[in-house]
């Protein structure tokens, strides 16, 4: 059966998958620059590998950033434990090979190739690791086969799987199944998430929940983060400190009017809001909204801030050193599409506040029912829950502990991994580069 499964996926749905990438690329700049990447990927990522130093090898795969932030803990305590081991890393989309081309602790950074078995097989001839780390759920099938084949132990770091998936139907199922029963080791975020994968009845794969190294990579940012001091003291001083992230027009919409009453009442409220997409489009519109009703100045002129009430950021890359000085949180994409990221306020001691579409995420959920959040349905309920944070110090500071202690608990998934990684680091099981030769098919 597992012949039967490799032979469809491989002549049928990835040649169906390469047709349709190529045609939404004429349309789709991101596709389009995932295509032109990979030109030349064989000779560029070639000459990188042939350059490692000795020391044993392990491939980390995310599919784009965020997937590769989950990876990086465990990354940094590896090369911590061990300085000769050598990281390659892969990406599958543009946006996470290009905004982590520079990252120090990775030895070798390519895109991978396009799931072929003789791409696969390439591939793996050429790095020949020792391990393989994917993250959380970018598994390409035919890699998974190959590495298998080779016996080159196979984890999921991250894992996550909804009850309701998609590959738990019936014909699908079969086909996973092959795939997850060719992994050695599926650590996942949760129980639930683990419950989810022992429904494919694996015979070979170790299933166990772990934690998420979100916690710990947020845990170590902060730390770096609060060394930081991007806004000048003299602004902050003596304020109250609302800092909205990630947020969308729909955000904005409900955002400024609840800020605007709210300004009135507490008289020393600042607001420091950072979009999603600090465009300027975005920001101009942001800037039409606030006029009139409200002083404002943009990120970039706070050297000549006169006692302005809305900060405006129109910078990336500063979002986590910005939640470190408030004394609110607002996370964005909750009256849109889904929730951002709430650990990096609520690591600080903040109580976060967000709108009713954040159930894409089970941290917002999480935090709630902690008391370290607050679900906003609408602008008048977020200002009367503005108005008791901001103005009752100890409601504010019993929800900021509560977001605090909820991260603080769930620290500790890295170790937990390396735990099952590290013993095949020492195994004899692994791949003697020494006695492995390879013809590079041209």
């Amino acid at each position: 059966m597992k012949a039967f499964w490799e032979i469809i996926y491989s002549y049928s749905v990835i040649p169906a998958l390469w047709v349709l990438l190529h045609l939404f690329g004429l349309f789709n700049r991101k596709a389009r620059r995932g295509i032109d990447g990979r030109r030349n990927l064989f000779d560029a990522f070639s000459s990188q590998v042939a350059q490692l130093k000795p020391g044993k090898r392990i491939w980390f795969h995310a599919s784009s950033l965020g997937e590769f932030e989950q990876a990086k803990p465990i990354i940094a305590e590896l090369k911590r434990r061990h300085p000769e081991i050598r990281i390659i890393t892969t990406f599958f989309s543009p946006s996470g090979f290009e905004h982590s081309k520079k990252y120090h602790l990775a030895d070798v950074i390519s895109y991978l190739p396009f799931d072929t078995r003789k791409h696969a097989r390439r591939f793996i001839d050429i790095l020949s690791p020792d391990a393989a780390v994917l993250v959380r759920y970018d598994v390409w099938p035919n890699h998974i086969w190959e590495l298998q084949r080779r016996g080159i132990p196979i984890l999921i770091a991250n894992a996550t799987m909804r009850d309701r998936t998609n590959r738990l139907l019936p014909l699908i199922k079969s086909f996973h199944r092959y795939v997850y029963n060719a992994i050695d080791d599926i650590l996942t975020v949760s129980e639930s998430d683990a419950n989810a994968f022992r429904r494919f009845a694996l015979t070979h794969t170790r299933i166990e929940p772990i934690g998420d190294t979100r916690y710990d990579q947020v845990s170590l940012r902060s730390a770096e983060a609060r060394k930081r001091h991007i806004v000048p003291e003299h602004i902050l001083e003596k304020k109250r400190i609302l800092v909205v992230g990630s947020s969308w027009p729909e955000d904005e919409e409900v955002i400024v009017p609840a800020v605007v009453r709210l300004q009135e009442v507490v008289e020393n409220l600042l607001l420091i809001i950072v979009p999603h997409e600090p465009t300027v489009e975005h920001i101009e519109n942001l800037e039409e909204e606030l006029y009139g009703k409200t002083s404002y100045i943009r990120f970039s002129a706070l050297n000549e801030y006169c006692g302005e009430r809305v900060v405006i950021v129109d910078s990336i890359g500063i979002l986590l050193t910005l939640y470190a000085s408030a004394h609110v949180a607002y996370v964005g994409g909750s009256f849109r599409q889904g929730i951002h990221n709430v650990l990096e306020a609520a690591v600080y001691g903040v109580p976060v506040l967000f709108g009713p579409r954040h159930r894409n995420s089970q941290e917002p959920l999480m935090l709630v029912e902690r008391g370290g959040a607050f679900v906003v349905e609408e602008s008048q309920s977020l200002y009367r829950t503005l108005l008791n944070l901001l103005t009752d110090e100890s409601a504010r500071r019993s929800a900021g502990d509560r977001a605090a202690k909820f991260v603080q608990a769930n620290v500790g998934a890295t170790d937990r991994f390396l735990q099952r990684l590290e013993p095949y680091l020492n195994s004899s099981v692994t791949v003697n580069r020494q006695l492995h030769t390879f013809v590079e098919e041209k």
